[in-house]
């Protein structure tokens, strides 16, 4: 984030970054904020089977992950779960049966830029596995997975190893 360093309203090399979520020019009264991103998972329940994707990109190439992405400009986090379900796997979902699950932070680095989000997980259940076209520029593969089955260590991000980790956890007691 120190590498900004000219102010785009005024041109100096005066931008400051606070460390936090916000760069300041010291000789115009120009503010840029780095807020939080909103970003959808949607953990899509078979049965006692969970589909997961693998990465097929950076950040985490090669990793588990669950579908999902970032909230587009006047877009609800439903509508993002239906749009970034149907743009990875070519499925279509009805978004009045996706139930809300939890939020939890994350920071998704990408090309060295730390981002800032908050995830919102959703479920999806349905009564049987189904065909995938995978968008393969992102993901490299589908993977149904019971609960025992999930290894946390294998899952790309933070904030969806303390969802599972407490998931898991649900059905051990």
């Amino acid at each position: 984030m120190e590498e900004l360093k000219f102010c785009p309203k005024c041109g100096n090399k005066t931008l400051e970054w606070n460390g936090e979520k916000k760069w300041s020019c010291g000789s115009c009264d120009y503010v840029l904020f780095h807020n939080v991103a909103g970003a959808v998972a949607v953990i899509i329940k078979c049965g006692d089977e969970i589909l997961f994707t693998r990465r097929n990109q950076e950040p985490k190439k090669g990793k588990l992950d669950l579908a999902g992405g970032f909230v587009d400009p006047k877009e609800s986090a439903e509508e993002t779960c239906v749009r970034e379900l149907h743009e990875e796997m070519n499925i279509t979902v009805d978004a009045s049966k996706l139930k809300y699950a939890t939020s939890l932070p994350n920071v998704y680095v990408y090309k060295n830029i730390p981002y800032n989000t908050l995830d919102l997980f959703y479920e999806y259940e349905v009564d049987e596995k189904f065909d995938i076209q995978l968008e393969i520029s992102e993901i490299s593969e589908t993977i149904w997975l019971k609960r025992n089955q999930i290894n946390l260590e294998d899952i790309a991000f933070d904030s969806q190893r303390l969802f599972f980790a407490q998931y898991i956890s649900e059905t051990e007691d």
